[in-house]
């Protein structure tokens, strides 16, 4: 996919509705996100002599990356190697991950994970030597997962990171919500607007003029009730890209963690990760009688492929009439959970669970987004200019479902590709920026949020069907029909609003988070309810086999004025490599 030309007319493009710009400031590049993707990326297009602002929503510590217990995988263990590193991801990714993407990955892995170490972050090292202490995870089949702190990896990682763009000087904005791409007459990239909440050197909303815009704003689990994502993660880049449009792919693909502390049924937001590592090092998965299900479900029992791990767990739960299974550990002894697993054994004590004498309560919820923003082996999407890695990202690496810990793995090296390809090429200065004749994007009330969690956490959980789903697009539907028209009657054949539906928006931060978890549903929805098949973490009631003959091949999304969805499908698994998107073969979904 080229990123510096187009063979068609730009797209026609979208944005939220939102106050003009009353600020801006020149850059060359502009990195939204600062977890491990944003924050290398940036640091390598600075080194590199780049002006580079990394704008955060929150915090530069406040993102995914910190709440990573696992670890990174790379091949960097004795006996191991790039290719068994490849054949493991693969296999977890069900027939539909990109194998050059794949193949960058673990070939480039260990030297990135080297150069983080160069940056400053520390890994845990094996007793008595300087060797990185390797753990497993499921679907590994080698022992290639360096860690930090024990089960605080992903804080270790955010540390290093923040503090070498903090060293370096790099410019920062946090606390800031983006919101629309700048496009020039060309359809390339030209910037961002953004709204920066609370104080500091800039507030209100503004613009970062670049010509490069690199997206890592991490993930989308706020759409569903219970999620192990921070609050945060609204899906924001892939709203972004599709309003721009871009090409979006595999957005049916959540990976629902199998082991998440469960707090009751009504537990809503984010919710305590119970480590993969942790059945690594001997958990079992057990009944509440102590059966261990896994044994004969597969051939790693507990570590067997996130998807298959959490189907079981809600397999036996049906089956008994249970919410939840069990993890037990006590095996570990207290020693072993302090020192291994101080994070994790901090919160379940927290929520008055002694892991140390009793089974921890574990149930699936929704955690990591294998599909994203489409891009090339160099990070570029379908809008020139435009970039995107880390979660937000959908390279081709983790197909229908993603391997354990190959995610922070993913960020470092996409993100020093496209660095590389930014840093390449001279600094191209954008034309003047090009507003949209399209309308504003109807803006959704705060209040919608949840609607949207409870439709989506009913209609596209773990368990989907056709009746499901289609329940669900219709229940979305009705929320962007009346976020288009809020009067109390859109005409006599209109199914009536939810009573606790949304109201008349104003812009706002809440307001534009909601509109974008709308979006984001609507096409995970739309795409999950076109694959007719169980693949990876997609897991379809009503068509419980995979069907490669059929589906072992992506859907490709763009979003067009006023609110239409197009789907185009690849002929294989690997990703091809147009500029954009022609005619789409799928009539439009409203």
């Amino acid at each position: 996919m080229n990123g510096t030309t187009r063979t068609t007319d730009p797209a026609p493009t979208l944005r939220l509705q939102a106050p003009a710009p009353g600020w801006s400031i020149e850059a060359d590049v502009v990195v939204v996100g600062s977890g491990v993707a944003g924050l290398t990326a940036a640091l390598r297009c600075a080194a590199a002599g780049r002006r580079t602002v990394v704008v955060t929503k929150a915090r530069l510590d406040d993102g995914s990356t910190r709440w990573a217990q696992g670890g990174v995988a790379a091949a960097l263990g004795e006996g191991d190697t790039p290719e068994q590193h490849l054949e493991d991801t693969l296999v977890a990714g069900a027939g539909l991950c990109d194998e050059a993407a794949v193949r960058a990955l673990v070939t480039e892995g260990p030297g990135a994970v080297r150069r983080l170490i160069a940056t400053g972050a520390r890994f845990d090292t094996a007793p008595g030597t300087d060797e990185i202490a390797l753990g497993r995870e499921g679907g590994h089949h080698r022992r290639r997962i360096a860690h930090a702190g024990g089960d605080a990896t992903g804080a270790e990682i955010s540390r290093a990171l923040v503090d070498a763009v903090r060293s370096q000087g790099l410019r920062t904005i946090e606390n800031a919500l983006v919101l629309d791409l700048l496009t020039d007459a060309e359809g390339r990239t030209a910037g961002v607007t953004l709204h920066v909440m609370g104080q500091g050197q800039h507030d209100g909303v503004g613009a970062v003029h670049a010509p490069a815009v690199v997206l890592a704003t991490g993930g989308m689990g706020q759409v569903f009730a219970a999620t192990t994502n921070p609050a945060v993660s609204t899906g924001d880049g892939v709203a972004l890209a599709l309003r721009a449009g871009a090409e979006v792919s595999d957005l049916e693909f959540v990976q629902f963690h199998p082991t998440v502390l469960y707090l009751g049924p009504d537990a809503e937001g984010q919710q305590p990760l119970i480590s993969e590592a942790v059945r690594g090092e001997g958990a079992h998965l057990v009944d509440a009688d102590g059966v261990r299900f896994m044994i004969g479900q597969h051939e790693l029992a507990e570590l067997a492929p996130r998807d298959i791990v959490a189907k079981a767990i809600l397999r036996r739960a049906q089956e008994q009439g249970a919410e939840h299974m069990y993890l037990d550990a006590r095996h570990f002894g207290a020693t072993l959970w302090e020192q291994r697993f101080p994070t994790i054994l901090a919160a379940c004590r927290a929520h008055g669970i002694d892991p140390v004498t009793e089974p921890v309560p574990v149930a699936p919820a929704a955690h990591y987004a294998s599909g994203g923003v489409r891009t090339d082996l160099s990070g570029r999407t379908t809008v020139p200019g435009l970039y995107a890695c880390g979660e937000v990202a959908c390279t081709g690496v983790h197909g229908a479902n993603r391997l354990a810990s190959n995610s922070l793995l993913e960020g470092l090296v996409f993100a020093e590709r496209i660095a590389d390809d930014i840093t390449a090429a001279p600094v191209r200065r954008p034309g003047p920026v090009v507003e949209p004749t399209a309308a504003p994007v109807p803006l959704l009330a705060p209040e919608a949020r949840p609607v949207i969690q409870r439709i989506m956490t009913a209609g596209a959980g773990v368990l989907r069907s056709a009746a499901s789903l289609s329940e669900a697009a219709t229940e979305l539907a009705r929320l962007l029909r009346d976020a288009a028209d809020p009067s109390p009657s859109h005409g006599p054949e209109a199914a009536p609003a939810p009573s606790d539906g949304p109201k008349p928006a104003e812009p706002g931060v809440e307001a534009w988070e909601a509109t974008n978890l709308l979006l984001v549903s609507r096409v995970l929805v739309s795409s999950a309810l076109r694959r007719e098949e169980t693949r990876g973490c997609h897991w379809r009631e009503d068509h419980a086999d995979r069907d490669d003959t059929a589906w072992q091949r992506h859907f490709l999304v763009t979003h067009r004025p006023p609110h239409t969805l197009h789907s185009r499908t690849t002929d294989t698994a690997a990703f091809p490599a147009a500029t954009a998107a022609p005619a789409p073969e799928t009539e439009p979904n409203q």
